[in-house]
């Protein structure tokens, strides 16, 4: 069947904070200009998972008005406590004045950015921006000069067996004469598009850690609304990994606890939902659970490669903003404000090359504006946090980010690298030590599951497996005995499975599972995972994530 099409000035691809504040931006500039938001997620907010912490200035800029207008920001930091875990049970508290500036939270808030982004979206749709939850953008559609024409959204009705069922109906072309892909990390065309028009070439690799993260709802003589805890440490050093645990006190006797486990671990072993679940017993977090109940749970892949890793963000007909670019500061664990701000300067570059008539060129002006702003000096002065973290480890790596940061204001004249992408880092498992994680107790730790079960996730059974094999064979032929398929420890959902049958063993994917966490389409050694869309409205339903 042929797909109708329409027609907007703007299309913009995911409602995550850049895209809804790139879309409020160009209306506010030019309300003639018309924009159209297309969002995977069954409603705006139902894919966004963050800790999270907001620093506040892109909002500012974009509503200076935000507590008037009601803005979901009700928490202000009012304690930043930092600790480093010796092991399962010892923890030394770091000073503040030994704490690198990035991880001082003065003036920021507790969030929940799922609600944040609904709130922008209705901000967005005041101004008359058309958004379309429920519908995934599956394909990228291209000029015959080879510009970006628009998207294409997914076809729905179509089986596991790859045939039309009787509710098909064809996806909708979207054309524009500029198309901003806002995915976040590692964004599924985004991905398409950095290797069709070679946008890292020169760039080290992207790097990228994994974030799991829990709500609970814990006694109220246990909770210090506006509390900030931070750690490094157990249990990730045991594993010879690295990254670090969070525990948020937000309004409502409400916490959010997460664990970021670094992706250039090498130990195949590695689970890192399991390091999680260990990590909520450590006395310093466990303090604050023990008697809480457990909400909601998720799980997704945040980008912290850097400006060294950061791709291109122009191209003809379009642009890459926010976590598809790579934007998030990892020296302060934030990116919201820097992704809201990548997608303001690309509506205002939109917005005078539209008025220039300039039609579907490359906005290469775009780059002198980022590079002026204050995102992209921000970026420049803790560009090296995480190549440290990587080359010395968190204790040593941050000792360096505070002679680097706190001293030197990031003007020390060199820039770190790491040129070994994620994915090529893992050793081969009989080289490493195996790792036996702790049963869950049903208390403070759980199965993946049961965890599954309380992010709402759930796909139509009925259509193509969206988390496709370019070899089928290479999982159990090569994986398996190489590095003891680590799909099944990485994948913080289950999604992963190698099963015993009776011609052999075989591999499982139990797609209805999939969290949308990116990390096989990551971490896979041989990257023979390829993360593809789902039909529009599958996946996780976050509330109050």
């Amino acid at each position: 069947m042929e797909r109708d099409s329409m027609e907007y000035d703007v299309v913009i691809v995911g409602a995550g904070p850049a895209g809804l504040a790139a879309a409020c931006r160009i209306r506010q500039l030019n309300p003639e200009v018309s924009v159209c938001v297309i969002e995977k997620g069954s409603e705006v907010g139902a894919h966004i998972l963050s800790g999270a912490v907001l620093e506040p200035s892109a909002l500012n800029e974009l509503f200076p008005d935000w507590k008037e207008r009601g803005a979901p920001l009700h928490t202000e930091v009012k304690g930043d406590d930092i600790y480093v875990l010796k092991d399962a049970e010892k923890a030394s508290r770091v000073p503040n004045l030994f704490v690198p500036e990035t991880m001082h939270n003065d003036g920021n808030y507790i969030i929940s950015l799922g609600n944040l982004c609904r709130w922008l979206a209705e901000q967005a749709e005041a101004l008359e921006v058309e958004i379309f939850p429920g519908f995934a953008a599956s394909e990228v559609l291209y000029h015959e000069d080879g510009s970006v024409k628009g998207i294409a959204t997914g076809d729905m009705g179509i089986g596991l067996n790859g045939e039309q069922k009787d509710s098909y109906t064809p996806g909708m072309e979207l054309h524009a004469r500029y198309t901003l892909f806002a995915e976040g990390c590692r964004g599924h065309l985004g991905k398409q598009l950095i290797e069709k028009f070679r946008l890292d070439e020169g760039k080290d690799p992207q790097h990228y850690g994994i974030g799991i993260k829990e709500l609970w709802k814990i006694p109220a003589d246990k909770h210090q609304q506006g509390l900030v805890v931070h750690s490094a440490g157990w249990p990730l050093d045991e594993s010879g990994s690295f990254g670090g645990g969070f525990l948020y006190h937000l309004e409502d006797n409400q916490v959010a606890v997460g664990l970021v486990t670094d992706l250039s671990y090498s130990n195949p072993h590695v689970s890192p939902f399991d390091e999680f679940q260990r990590y909520k017993h450590h006395p310093v977090i466990s303090q604050y659970l023990e008697g809480g109940e457990r909400i909601s749970y998720g799980a997704r892949a945040i980008v912290k490669g850097g400006l060294q890793s950061q791709p291109k963000m122009t191209f003809p007909g379009g642009m890459l903003i926010g976590d598809d670019a790579g934007t998030l500061n990892f020296a302060k664990i934030k990116g919201t404000h820097t992704a809201m701000k990548s997608g303001m300067i690309a509506a205002e570059t939109v917005v005078d090359a539209i008025a220039a008539d300039r039609s579907s060129d490359e906005l290469s002006d775009y780059a002198e504006r980022y590079r002026a702003s204050w995102a992209w000096k921000e970026l420049h002065k803790q560009r090296n946090f995480g190549p440290a973290q990587h080359k010395w480890g968190n204790i040593l790596g941050s000792a360096y980010a505070f002679i680097d940061i706190n001293i030197f204001k990031g003007k020390l004249p060199w820039t770190l690298s790491d040129k070994t992408p994620d994915h090529a880092t893992l050793k081969p498992a009989a080289d490493c030590k195996k790792i036996d994680y702790p049963k869950p107790d049903g208390k403070l730790s759980f199965d993946k599951l049961s965890s599954v079960f309380i992010s709402n996730t759930n796909h139509e059974e009925d259509q193509p497996v969206h988390l496709t094999l370019k070899d089928s064979e290479v999982p159990i032929n090569h994986n398996l005995p190489v590095y003891d398929e680590p799909a099944q420890r990485y994948c913080p959902a289950g999604v992963y499975e190698v099963i015993e049958a009776e011609d052999g063993k075989r591999f499982q994917i139990n797609a209805q599972n999939c969290v949308h966490c990116k990390t096989c389409d990551i971490k896979d050694p041989t990257q023979n995972i390829v993360w593809v869309t789902p039909e529009g409205a599958g996946g996780p339903n976050y509330p109050n994530m």
